[in-house]
């Protein structure tokens, strides 16, 4: 006869939310997340947290490696009160020999909620379909919600007066990255206008200006694929990624010698863009590659701010997936297993 999980997690939601795309969600639920993320954000300032994940724990599977998004995980945890495990390949079987379903379906009776960061989109997808838990995507070569999310509250927390998200047109300087499609989706779900600023042969696939048409089409927003860089005067924001991975250093000389020097962003460029135009990068930078350091300590850069809305943004997050599905005890029953233990104990 099965016994009943002890997981204070509820393990059967009828209602379970994963973090796979900021496409997923609806302009309220993300506002909710920004109205979250300066409540935290003003509470870390004033080093008074609330203990919103106390005793919970995240689950962090990296198939990926990453700074930002390993430490911003991890601090905030033990900032809200919680605890965060990191899985690399060597420390689980996951996909080997455990299958990923299994993997999920342990995790979710272990901790509270599983991020995963991956090169694998379907790893992702196998996570959301099994746990029981909230599942949230840390990147994968289709999206990185957790990036976006930092992005759009570093926009707004220095775009100016009077102006709205919708108001404003950010262009993306590079390749059609995780990071390059997950913008496309997400300022055009927000009614922005967005460039994407390349050679041809960078330019975007045409399944994901597919789904940009459908979301233009409900929200008002737009798009421009484009190699032309003068293209940069229209816009409120300028943003910087990498011209390889990883996973291309075999392809790159050919992509510097395609993208440098026209698209480098520079101090020269940005004085191109709008008066007042941010420079964001989702880090890390190559120096002289697609950004100056000029640029990148230039007074129009927000890049470290963005960085550091990346821990905002976790925190959110953790508390934003999980508070509806958290069992919290009441004093008498803390005192009533405290005790209980405490009597058994005296009897060892």
């Amino acid at each position: 006869m099965k016994q009943p999980s002890s997981s204070a997690t509820e393990l059967k939601k009828k209602d379970l939310k994963h973090m796979v795309s900021m496409k997923d969600f609806t302009k309220e639920e993300t506002d909710e997340m920004f109205e979250l993320m300066d409540i935290l954000k003003d509470a870390r300032r004033e080093n008074a947290v609330p203990q919103l994940f106390k005793n919970k724990t995240v689950a962090m599977i990296f198939e990926a490696g990453s700074t930002r998004t390993r430490v911003s995980f991890e601090a905030a945890a033990t900032l809200l009160g919680g605890h965060a495990q990191f899985l690399s390949p060597r420390d689980i079987h996951l996909g080997a020999k455990e299958s990923i379903e299994d993997t999920a379906r342990v995790l979710s009776r272990m901790t509270d909620i599983i991020m995963a960061r991956t090169n694998n989109p379907e790893t992702i997808d196998e996570l959301t379909k099994h746990a029981t838990v909230p599942v949230i995507n840390g990147l994968d070569t289709r999206y990185h919600p957790t990036q976006m999310l930092a992005d759009l509250y570093t926009i707004k927390e220095h775009m100016p007066a009077g102006k709205n998200l919708q108001d404003l047109t950010l262009a993306f300087m590079g390749d059609a990255t995780d990071v390059c499609r997950s913008l496309l989706l997400t300022c055009t779900k927000y009614g922005m206008k967005f460039k994407q600023i390349g050679p041809q042969k960078y330019h975007m696939e045409q399944e994901w200006l597919d789904i940009a048409d459908e979301i233009c089409e409900e929200t008002g927003g737009s798009y421009e694929i484009t190699d032309d860089v003068e293209q940069v005067k229209e816009c409120d924001v300028v943003y910087g990624d990498s011209f390889y991975w990883t996973t291309q250093l075999e392809e790159k000389d050919e992509r510097l010698a395609a993208f440098m020097p026209d698209y480098v962003i520079t101090d020269e460029l940005m004085k191109k863009a709008k008066p007042g135009a941010l420079l964001l990068h989702c880090l890390p930078a190559n120096d002289q590659e697609e950004v100056t350091r000029e640029a990148l300590e230039g007074p129009y850069s927000v890049a470290f701010d963005e960085a550091e809305n990346r821990l905002t943004a976790q925190m959110a997050i953790l508390v934003y997936f999980t508070h509806k599905y958290i069992k919290e005890p009441d004093r008498e029953t803390l005192d009533h297993f405290e005790n209980k233990a405490k009597s058994f104990l005296k009897k060892l």
